[in-house]
């Protein structure tokens, strides 16, 4: 008779898949010297293909649970599959996590996966252009990644302009550590003369010499109204750091495990990484939840 791997064998191999980041290899050689369990990498790679079948109604509740969300931050990373550029996305708030792959950074990733966009919701993201095209209710960039370009800024042309954006920057992040929610919904004179500030820089002459600071400040004027978004939202975050940590695992399974050597495999990856991510959201035991998923028939 054909050998048949149960659901805790399935949950067990989806687990050291995502969340440990362990290799077919050395995942075959686990099974086999401390549980006496032959598996072959071929058999691995069959169980997560069926787990991730299993796993695809939670993805889709997943993916619905972000689309419903009033804030929502966006990310992407390149990733080889089989020697080829690819793209993982995640799309995330506080309680759910989701991640796709594609092999385009561009808006048809968006349209495949949130077609409708996210209407009622405060897009977070890092000013890359494909998010602008996204529908949202408006948009908040990552101020991290504006700061680390003004150090740079500093570093390499001893700016005033740059040391004077970024002291702005400071301020306002004080303002929102300062804020109760309450303080949203009435005028706060810090929040104006902030914005007063911002329009006096934009309009600051800067030598021309400094092609990436005239670059930067011309890059803020047309994005101005989505710098200080979360002056004006209590759940609104100013930086973009939840979507990177929620992206970040991809380059930790390739520093630890090496490239993706099919496009269906890094879907699947996708899929229960999502799961994995979401149940750490909300306090979940991850092996407990894809034990769960394991005992479901595919559909």
């Amino acid at each position: 008779a054909p050998i048949s791997y149960g659901p805790n064998i399935e949950a067990s191999i989806a687990y050291l898949h995502t969340r440990q980041y362990i290799p077919f290899e050395r995942m075959s050689e686990y099974f086999s010297d401390v549980c006496n369990l032959p598996i072959s990498q071929g058999a691995i790679c069959d169980i997560l293909e069926r787990f991730a079948q299993k796993a695809t109604p939670a993805y889709r509740i997943i993916a619905g649970e972000v689309q419903r969300a009033h804030v929502v931050g966006s990310d992407e990373t390149g990733a080889k599959v089989n020697g080829k550029n690819g793209w993982f996305w995640t799309w995330q708030n506080k309680l759910a996590t989701f991640i796709a792959f594609s092999q385009n950074r561009g808006t048809a990733t968006i349209n495949d996966n949130f077609a409708m966009g996210f209407e009622n919701a405060v897009l977070v993201h890092d000013c890359w252009k494909s998010h602008f095209e996204t529908k949202s209710k408006t948009h908040q960039i990552c101020i991290a990644h504006l700061l680390r370009e003004l150090n740079f800024f500093e570093e390499r042309y001893q700016s005033e302009w740059a040391t004077s954006f970024k002291n702005m920057l400071y301020e306002a992040l004080s303002l929102k550590k300062s804020l109760s929610p309450p303080d949203y919904y009435y005028p706060i004179n810090q929040r104006t003369k902030i914005e007063q500030m911002l329009d006096s820089l934009l309009q600051a002459s800067i030598p021309q010499h400094m092609k990436e600071v005239c670059t930067f400040q011309k890059r803020i004027v047309r994005y101005k109204n989505y710098l200080f978004t979360f002056l004006y939202y209590p759940d609104v975050p100013p930086d973009n750091n939840a979507s990177e940590r929620a992206i970040r695992n991809i380059k930790v399974k390739q520093k630890v495990s090496g490239q993706f050597r099919t496009t269906r495999g890094a879907e699947i990856y996708a899929i229960i990484r999502s799961v994995t991510d979401t149940c750490i959201k909300n306090g979940q035991n991850i092996l407990s939840a894809f034990y769960t998923i394991a005992n479901l028939h595919p559909e």
